[in-house]
């Protein structure tokens, strides 16, 4: 029996005017849980060429990457408890640049939501990366202090 190996992925939290665009995922994994835009990192793409790339493929939404908000493991267990797959997604925070987002195979419902008012059915651990990639797109907008 082979044991899954950790897969990276990357996600992005795109923000347009104060809101966090969240896509209901329309199939597994978290089948009908609100998440943000993301999947799995290709060989030579750096984690923010992945973010962008798959907020693109999946809303149809380009953005800008600000930073890294955070990191997430999701690890699953078949039903006996065996390992069944372990992602280790690194969460972005980024700013909204164009185009205006539309369902897909992906993402079967999507919303622009405020940071303290995510919907209940979300994914483990997206108030805590919004929470932090909020801060940095706030950082961001901030005017700069030199003038």
């Amino acid at each position: 029996m082979n044991t899954p190996r950790p897969v990276l992925a990357t996600s992005a939290a795109v923000f347009r005017d104060g809101r966090v665009l969240l896509a209901r995922r329309g199939q597994r994994p978290s089948l009908g849980l609100w998440t943000l835009p993301g999947g799995r990192v290709e060989p030579g793409e750096t984690l923010a060429q992945a973010a962008m790339r798959e907020v693109m493929e999946e809303v149809g939404v380009a953005c800008a990457i600000l930073g890294v908000a955070g990191a997430v493991d999701v690890i699953r267990h078949d039903e006996a408890g065996s390992l069944s797959a372990h992602y280790v997604v690194v969460s972005h925070a980024a700013r909204w640049v164009s185009g205006e987002p539309a369902t897909g195979p992906e993402a079967a419902e999507i919303g622009w939501f405020a940071p303290d008012a995510l919907p209940d059915d979300v994914t483990p651990g997206l108030a805590g990366i919004v929470e932090a990639a909020h801060a940095l797109a706030i950082a961001d907008d901030a005017p700069d202090a030199l003038g």
